[in-house]
C-alpha cells in the first residue's frame, strides 16, 4: 500500500476503535535491518497463544470454537445473532480472551445459548478443539458455562480489598492455591536467598499449581510449559542473531535463547544486563515474561512482544532527557535518602513499531521502560523507549472528535491544548518511562514485592508524578524540550481531566477502578483535588468541568504526592500504599460517572484504540535468498487475526 493511501482509522466494534501505525523510514534501512526486523516479527508473532493461554485457561479452546462457527456457519450471516458472535469473537481477539482488557470483566454475549449451541453443532469438526474434548457435546457443555454463565470465572484480575485475590482471579497463573500459599511460597524462597545480591525475579515465568499436596512451579520453556509455542520462538531469534547488527546484540539474543530453552532465570538476569548495555544498534525488540500487571499478586510476568526501530531525528530529544538524568534526580522533591547517588545506564529513544505482539497486541503501550528488576536498574541502567509512530497515529485518529469542546473548561483551555498539547503528551511519556520509572531507590532488604497487589499502581504513579513535576520545570525551556514555561499546563489540564472525569468512560456503571494505570490517575488527580484549593469541579448548564485555578500551587501539591510515594516505594509502606489507593483511586461517584458516560456517548467515540500490524513478505531471488522485506497495510481485522490463529497457532 502507498504512503498516500495510507489511513489511520480502520473498523470499530464494541467499545474499541482499530487503528494502523505506519513504519515511516523502513524503505531507508539496509537489508540486513530489514531481514532482523522480519525475523523478530516471526518470533514476536509466534507468543500469542501464550498470552491467550495466560489471560484464562479456556481462553484458547473458546477462540478457536469461535473461529470454528465464524468459518463454517451457513445459514443466515446477516442475522442479529450471528454478528453478535462475530462482535464477540472481535472482542475476545482484541482482549487475547474472554476479560475486558482493561476492566478485566468477563465479557457479555449478545447472543443467546441456544443459538450458540446450535452454531457449534453445525460447525466443521475438523476445526473444532476435539482433542481436548470427547465429543462436540462435551465442548459445548463446558463452554456454555464458562461463557454464559456470569459467576463462572467472572474476572481475569481480582483487587478487591479482603478478597483472596488469587483464587478470585481467573488469570490462569495459579491452579488450586490460595493467595497465602502463593505469598508463603515465594517468601520463602527470598529468604532461603537473603544475602543473594543479584536475585532473580522469583516466579516471573512459571505457573504455580498444586499436585499431590505438593506446591509445584510448571516452568514456561522450550522443556516446559508453552515448549510448542517457545521453540518457534526460539528458532526465529535464531535466523535473528545470525543477522544481529553488532555482536552486543548477537551476545543478548543468543543469551535470551538460553533463556527460553533453560527457563533459568539467572540467564534472564543475564540478558537483562546484556540488553541495557547495548546502545548502537537501530533495530531493538522485547520478547518473553516480563510485566505482571496480570497478575493480582505482581509476581508472573504475561508474555509480550514488539520490534522496534530508532526514529533518529526524533530521538535527539529524549536523548537530552537522558543525558540530564543525575540533574532530574539530584533535584527530585522526595527525601535525599531515597534518592540515587548515581544514575547509571539511563538511555532513551523514539522509536518506531514495526510488529506488535502478545500482551503488546492489538492494545498496547505507548512508552516501555525495562528491565523491571530495581537491582538491574540501579547497577546497570534501564532502556526507554517512547513509541512515536502509535503516538502519531493515536493523535491523528483523535483530530476532530468533539472530545475537547465538550469537556474541556473554555475556549482559552482548548486553544492551550491544541498549542501545546501534542508535544507536552509526548514529552509526559518520554519523562514518565526515562526517568520516573528510572529515578529512586529502594532503602536496604526492602523487598521489591513488599507492596503485593498496590504495588503496580504506586510504581506508575511514582513515574507519572515524576513526570508531571518536571514538565512544568524551567529547565525543560533551557534545554529546548518545552517552547515556554506556560506550555506545562496543557498537560497538567489534560491529566487532571482525565483523572477525575474522562477515563470514567471506560468504566461500566457500578464498577470500581481495577486497572494499574487507571487507578494510578485517579490517584494523582483525586489527592490533589482533595488536598488543596488548585482545582474545582464548576458546573456550567447542567455539565461538570474541572477548573484549575492556580497551576503553581498544583505543581507544589505533586510534589508533596510524589514525595509520599516514593517514600512508600523506598521503604515498602504496605499499608500506606493501601490506604493511598482504597481511598483515591478505587471508587467511582456514580453520579458524575452517569454524566461523563451519557455526554461521551452523544460524541459516538470508542473509548479504546487498538492496531493492526503491518504485513512482511520477504522479496526471494531465485535461489531463495531475501533481497527485501515488503510491508503492506491493507490487511483487515478479522482477516489477520483469522490468518495468526492458522499461521501462528501452537497451543491448540
Amino acid at each position: 500500500m502507498t504512503v498516500d493511501k495510507f489511513s489511520y482509522s480502520d473498523e470499530s466494534f464494541a467499545d474499541i476503535q482499530m487503528l494502523r501505525y505506519q513504519l515511516k523510514g523502513f524503505e531507508d534501512l539496509s537489508l540486513q535491518q530489514k531481514k532482523l526486523i522480519y525475523y523478530l516479527s516471526e518470533a514476536t508473532l509466534y507468543g500469542r497463544d501464550i498470552t491467550f493461554d495466560q489471560f484464562g485457561k479456556y481462553n484458547l479452546i473458546i477462540r478457536k470454537t469461535l473461529e470454528a462457527i465464524l468459518l463454517s456457519y451457513k445459514d443466515d450471516r446477516e442475522c442479529e445473532q450471528f454478528k453478535a458472535l462475530e462482535v464477540y469473537l472481535k472482542r475476545v481477539w482484541f482482549s487475547n480472551g474472554v476479560y475486558h482488557h482493561y476492566g478485566c470483566e468477563k465479557f457479555v454475549p449478545e447472543f443467546s445459548k441456544s443459538f450458540f449451541i446450535e452454531a457449534l453443532k453445525g460447525a466443521d469438526k475438523a476445526l473444532l478443539p476435539l482433542d481436548r474434548f470427547g465429543t462436540t457435546e462435551e465442548l459445548c457443555q463446558t463452554l456454555c458455562r464458562v461463557i454464559f454463565e456470569p459467576d463462572v470465572l467472572p474476572k481475569r484480575v481480582n483487587k478487591a480489598e479482603g478478597a483472596d485475590v488469587v483464587a478470585s482471579s481467573a488469570c490462569n497463573f495459579y491452579e488450586g492455591v490460595s493467595q497465602k500459599e502463593v505469598e508463603d511460597f515465594y517468601n520463602g524462597m527470598k529468604n532461603e536467598n537473603a544475602d543473594d545480591k543479584e536475585p532473580v525475579s522469583y516466579g516471573l515465568n512459571s505457573k504455580l499449581v498444586k499436585r499431590d499436596g505438593k506446591l509445584v512451579e510448571l516452568v514456561w520453556s522450550e522443556n516446559g510449559m508453552y515448549a510448542d509455542a517457545i521453540k518457534h520462538i526460539t528458532y526465529w531469534l535464531e535466523k535473528a542473531a545470525g543477522v544481529a547488527e553488532n555482536d552486543k546484540q548477537r551476545q543478548y539474543i543468543e543469551t535470551l535463547v538460553k533463556y527460553y530453552r533453560t527457563g533459568d532465570l539467572r540467564l534472564f538476569n543475564d540478558y537483562c544486563i546484556q540488553w541495557v548495555g547495548e546502545h548502537e544498534a537501530q533495530v531493538d525488540f522485547v520478547n518473553g515474561f516480563i510485566e505482571v500487571y496480570g497478575d493480582p499478586l505482581g509476581l508472573k510476568g504475561s508474555w509480550e512482544g514488539i520490534v522496534e526501530y530508532k526514529d533518529l531525528e526524533a530521538t535527539r530529544r529524549t536523548q537530552t532527557i537522558s543525558q540530564n538524568a543525575q540533574w532530574f534526580e539530584d533535584h527530585s522533591p522526595v527525601d535525599p535518602r531515597f534518592r540515587k547517588q548515581k544514575v547509571k545506564g539511563v538511555t532513551a529513544n523514539v522509536i518506531c513499531a514495526a510488529m506488535l505482539g502478545g500482551d503488546e497486541y492489538p492494545s498496547t503501550a505507548i512508552g516501555i521502560n525495562l528491565p523491571n528488576a530495581d537491582w538491574i536498574r540501579a547497577e546497570h541502567g534501564s532502556k526507554s523507549v517512547t513509541i512515536g509512530n502509535l503516538t502519531d497515529a493515536y493523535n491523528k485518529a483523535a483530530r476532530g472528535s468533539g472530545f475537547k469542546e465538550e469537556f474541556v473548561v473554555d475556549a482559552d483551555t482548548i486553544a492551550m491544548i491544541e498549542k501545546y498539547g501534542d508535544v507536552c503528551d509526548d514529552l509526559h511519556t518520554d519523562l514518565h518511562e526515562c526517568l520516573g520509572h528510572g529515578s529512586g531507590q529502594l532503602l536496604p532488604g526492602v523487598d521489591p514485592d513488599a507492596l503485593k497487589a498496590y504495588g503496580n499502581t504506586i510504581e506508575e504513579a511514582r513515574a507519572d508524578l515524576f513526570a508531571l513535576y518536571y514538565i512544568a520545570d524551567e529547565k525543560l525551556v533551557e534545554l529546548g524540550l518545552t517552547p515556554n514555561e506556560e506550555a506545562y499546563k496543557s498537560q497538567y489540564y489534560t491529566y487532571m481531566m482525565n483523572g477525575l472525569m474522562t477515563q470514567l468512560t471506560r468504566i461500566k456503571p457500578g464498577n470500581d477502578i481495577e486497572e494499574a494505570h487507571m487507578r494510578n490517575r485517579a490517584l494523582i488527580a483525586h489527592w490533589c483535588f482533595e488536598n488543596g484549593n488548585a482545582i474545582q469541579m464548576e458546573k456550567r448548564d447542567g455539565k461538570t468541568f474541572v477548573n484549575i485555578s492556580d497551576y503553581k500551587e498544583l505543581r507544589v501539591l505533586i510534589a508533596r504526592l510524589l514525595a509520599e510515594i516514593q517514600r512508600i516505594k523506598s521503604e515498602g509502606d504496605f499499608e500506606a500504599a493501601k490506604t493511598l489507593v482504597e481511598n483515591y483511586a478505587v471508587k467511582v461517584d456514580a453520579d458524575l460517572h452517569k454524566e461523563v458516560l451519557e455526554r461521551y456517548e452523544r460524541l459516538h467515540l470508542a473509548p479504546y484504540k487498538g492496531f493492526i500490524n503491518p504485513v512482511m513478505t520477504p522479496v526471494t531471488d531465485s535461489n531463495g535468498e531475501i533481497t527485501d522485506i515488503n510491508v503492506d497495510y491493507t490487511e483487515g481485522y478479522s482477516e489477520q487475526m483469522l490468518r495468526y490463529s492458522k499461521q501462528y497457532g501452537t497451543l491448540v
